[in-house]
């Protein structure tokens, strides 16, 4: 079996790196804003529908609310990071290699 060399990531470069994380995180920043405008929005859903009922019953909803929509643009943030500078394509697939001795 031979060794290969595993291609190097964009983000290898400091620039780029530097580049596509500052991009992350005015993703981030625009995500916390529409995040906090869900949270708002679903505490006026909330006291329309039922009424002024217990506080914890707000603070839970905002704290579901606000940690499942930024666990998504986390995650799908660092998919667009991955994507966008190419690192997805510097990650080798060792298996196109392998010789058939089977």
């Amino acid at each position: 079996m031979a060794l290969t060399m595993i291609p190097r990531s964009p983000l290898d470069d400091p620039d780029t790196a530097a580049h596509a994380w500052a991009r992350y995180k005015r993703l981030m920043r625009f995500m916390m804003v529409i995040t906090l405008i869900m949270v708002g929005g679903s505490f006026v859903a909330l006291y329309r529908e039922d009424g002024m009922v217990s506080a914890h019953f707000y603070v839970a909803t905002g704290l579901m609310v606000g940690f499942a929509m930024l666990l998504m643009s986390a995650l799908m943030g660092l998919v667009f990071l991955s994507s966008g500078t190419g690192h997805d394509e510097a990650v080798g697939d060792l298996s196109e290699n392998e010789d058939d001795d089977d």
